[in-house]
């Protein structure tokens, strides 16, 4: 038994929910977290104040977890700042590793310890509900591809075979989370590989296993449904990325000597997060926080409405989705 098995086995047979014996839920209150991405740390300005906002935030609704999908932080000692502020919320706390975490050449597993995350990839068992997070950070076996990418974004065939071995054993409804997307073309390279995974899962057990997918990476807000599974997207909690061509910065020079890449981002003025809650008969409500850009809009700055597939936004959406349990 690998060590991210028996970590979140022994957690998910703890006092977090029952255990499924068929696939009809059970009776049991609602479950209710709250989820955030790509705060970056390593290159925003006010990442502690944000981060605060939000745990504080989910300590008064009294979440059953919180999770955040990536470009967290790096596992550098000015960082402990904000691994405290996350560990300050008292309940469950989940982490999904992004591509910016292992930057400067860390280890993934080194992230993993100083996050202390559970591992890189692992699942875990929450009042009735299988969480299953993945690392999309693998490196891709095709030789034609080295040097083609400026970052990893791949799940291995051993992750694969993971997760195929692990949503076997379960027959809860299951909830993934990782933080490039499956369902865009930018986010992991064999998305379609992957899907295909959670696809044939749930054709074998003839009943929709898999529920959603929640991911981050691209600072945008959108939703899709491919063959019965909901993809969800949440946008970042500071900024989406704008690159050179539209750059400006709203802020002073002083700030900008100190954080270089302002001048390449679309500011949202107050932190971003959305809390969930999924009701016993499988009604799945989502509320996101909303705010404005600082400075020029995407639009004043010329950039077309869908330049990145999804309007650029300073929100994350509310939603109603009905799951098939």
């Amino acid at each position: 038994m690998k060590r991210r098995e028996f970590i979140a086995g022994t957690v998910g047979m703890g006092t977090l929910g029952p255990d499924f014996t068929n696939h009809k839920k059970s009776k049991f209150p609602a479950l209710r977290f709250g989820i955030c991405s790509d705060i970056h740390q390593d290159i925003y300005f006010d990442v502690p104040e944000r981060l605060k906002a939000f745990v504080d935030e989910m300590i008064q609704k009294k979440v059953d977890f919180i999770i955040q999908l990536g470009d967290f932080c790096r596992p550098e000692p000015k960082n402990q700042v904000i691994v405290d502020i996350w560990n300050n919320f008292p309940g469950q706390k989940l982490h999904v590793i992004g591509n910016h975490d292992p930057e400067n050449r860390f280890p993934r597993e080194e992230v993993v310890r100083f996050w202390g995350a559970i591992d890189r990839y692992y699942s875990i068992d929450v009042k009735g509900f299988h969480l299953v997070i993945l690392d999309g950070n693998d490196k891709n076996p095709n030789p034609a591809r080295k040097g083609q990418l400026s970052y990893e974004r791949y799940v291995s065939e051993e992750q694969l075979e993971w997760l195929r071995d692990d949503l076997d054993k379960t027959s809860a409804p299951v909830i993934i989370f990782l933080h490039q997307s499956l369902d865009m073309d930018n986010g992991v390279e064999n998305a379609a590989h992957v899907r295909a995974v959670l696809e044939r899962c749930n054709q074998k057990a003839g009943y929709q296993k898999v529920q959603a997918v929640f991911s981050g990476h691209h600072h945008l807000d959108y939703y899709n449904r491919i063959n019965g599974i909901h993809y969800i997207q949440i946008n970042s909690m500071s900024y989406h990325w704008q690159g050179d061509t539209y750059a400006e910065s709203p802020f002073k020079d002083e700030l900008n000597q100190k954080y270089p890449n302002l001048k390449r981002m679309n500011h949202y003025k107050d932190p971003l997060w959305a809390y969930i809650e999924i009701s016993e008969n499988g009604n799945l409500k989502m509320l996101g926080q909303k705010s404005q850009f600082v400075g020029k809009s995407p639009k004043d700055l010329g950039m077309p409405e869908y330049h990145k597939v999804h309007p650029v936004v300073p929100f994350i959406s509310d939603r109603n989705i009905k799951l098939n349990f």
